[in-house]
């Protein structure tokens, strides 16, 4: 289930009249927004990476290890370019040892700066970054390894025997060094041993074609069966040496993320631990109140019973305030438990902004506010109860914290979601407020309207916003006013959707 997201910012209506208000209200743009808020940050939850993720950054890690070895292999190929021209000069054609030693120092040097590239920019980062890196310059690996396999061109079949096994010997040595320099990533690894392989065969092929003998056409054979067994197990070895370096990162990986989910799961402990202090003072508070008024008035009931026409409305408004502190926690616990019974079903929105309306009404009467609604012809796949109580617990809030114009709700269709709408004129919600409204027992003291307030209907707003799936957005000026919307998801309104979880369906 995805979590809502609080938007908050930008400027509501600001027309005072209730006409020109709620025309002003219709032709805002319902899209803006400012900044996000997270309006129950305790309930963040670890997401394991997708696996795509997990690949790229095994994949960035293992571009790293190769690179990390590049400066060793250009330090061998430093120190034994010089031999091989050493052992080649006089015995070899001149013009090829010369063409063959200036492409092995453009490589070198090509190399150097390969080297410097990656550490300025790349060596910090991870991710895409470093495979652009490689498809960018992945080209000159297998290029260098056509340039080491050429002393086997020069120097077989034309050369001294010390200089063609110190020519054999460097192929070898090129392999087993390229086995562990390059190995952790496949592709380069692959497309060097290749190159240095085939560099190696054409060598052969084209001197024991320009001094075909009987004797070294079986010298050949062998070689070539050599080389192709040689080229195998760099191949097999290769493979399981990458597997060494992707199982090693992977745990890493995963060791990571075990790591980040018992960080939250602590955070989360600790704020969960917080948040229960601080409900069970708040809620002690609130209950202490009314309880000790019913106490006051029972008292007085006893001492002058000819003021019970006085003292019975009181008495009702502190057994409603209590009945109604309890319901609001007994609805928090259930959510909290996961057992908040949800029945999705057919919701018209009509009926249902009807009956908000006719709940409502002598609230913005007994105010002097105006409450309307708007909406359109819709049938939605709701809990009509939860819809009700959200929306109901909006209107309230709205009605509670305005003192001129009015209230409007209202429902807007867009082209991937069903909009709610709840205008107000009253007292906004500064910035800074915009978070906090939405934890348990949270009061702005500056608002006229928070005395009676028990700081839990937005609480409960968006925590039956976060089990439905819906979206809970904010756009709130202080002392000018402010527009919640609930978004209903495309997908929370295909008939037959599993219920939103977690959940527990009673019968």
């Amino acid at each position: 289930m995805s979590k809502p997201a609080i938007l908050a910012g930008g400027k509501p209506g600001e027309a005072r009249a209730t006409a020109g208000w709620a025309a002003g209200a219709q032709s805002r743009d319902p899209n803006a927004a400012a900044m996000l808020v997270d309006t129950q940050p305790a309930t963040h939850q670890h997401v394991p990476a997708a696996p795509e993720v997990r690949d790229a950054w095994v994949q960035s890690q293992l571009i790293g290890v190769m690179m990390d070895n590049l400066g060793s292999t250009l330090l061998l190929g430093a120190l034994s370019m010089p031999i091989l021209v050493y052992l080649m000069a006089g015995e070899v054609p001149t013009w090829a040892l010369v063409l063959w030693t200036a492409a092995m120092l453009v490589a070198l040097v090509l190399r150097l700066q390969l080297i410097g590239i990656y550490r300025l920019r790349y060596d910090s980062v991870d991710g895409p970054q470093r495979q652009a890196f490689v498809q960018r310059y992945g080209w000159t690996w297998p290029a260098i390894g056509l340039l080491w396999g050429g002393p086997v061109a020069l120097s077989y079949l034309q050369s001294s025997f010390i200089t063609q096994f110190v020519c054999a010997l460097l192929v070898v040595g090129q392999g087993l060094v390229t086995l562990a320099a390059y190995s952790a990533y496949r592709p380069i690894y692959r497309s060097y041993t290749n190159a240095l392989s085939l560099s190696a065969l054409v060598g052969l092929v084209l001197a024991s074609a320009f001094h075909f003998d009987q004797t070294d056409l079986l010298q050949t054979t062998a070689l070539f069966a050599v080389l192709a067994v040689f080229w195998a197990l760099l191949q097999l070895a290769g493979v399981r040496l990458h597997q060494v370096y992707r199982s090693s990162f992977e745990l890493q990986f995963s060791n990571q993320e075990l790591i980040d989910s018992l960080t939250l799961q602590t955070r989360a402990s600790l704020r969960a631990v917080s948040t229960k202090n601080r409900f069970l003072a708040s809620a002690a508070h609130d209950l202490r109140q009314p309880v000790h008024a019913l106490s006051l008035y029972a008292d007085w009931l006893a001492s002058e019973p000819e003021m019970a026409r006085d003292i019975a409305p009181r008495i009702l408004q502190s057994t409603r305030a209590i009945n109604e502190l309890f319901d609001s926690l007994f609805d928090l616990t259930r959510i909290d438990a996961g057992n908040y019974k949800v029945r999705l079903q057919h919701v018209e929105v009509h009926k249902l902004f009807a009956d908000i309306a006719l709940q409502f009404e002598p609230v913005a009467a007994g105010k002097q506010l105006r409450l309307r609604t708007r909406a359109q012809p819709i049938v939605l796949w709701s809990d009509p109860v939860v819809l009700r109580r959200i929306l109901g617990n909006l209107v309230s809030n709205a009605l509670r914290h305005t003192t001129r114009g009015g209230v409007l709700l209202a429902l807007r269709r867009r082209q991937d979601m069903v909009v709610f709408e709840v205008w107000d004129t009253g007292v906004g919600i500064a910035r800074e407020h915009q978070q906090a409204i939405f934890q348990e027992f949270f009061r702005v003291s500056q608002h006229q309207g928070t005395e009676d307030s028990l700081g839990l209907g937005l609480t409960i707003v968006s925590k039956l916003a976060t089990l439905m799936g819906y979206q809970l957005a904010l756009q709130s000026e202080a002392s000018r006013g402010s527009v919640f919307r609930v978004m209903l998801p495309a997908y929370t309104q295909q008939e037959g959707a599993p219920a939103p979880q977690p959940t527990v369906v009673q019968a």
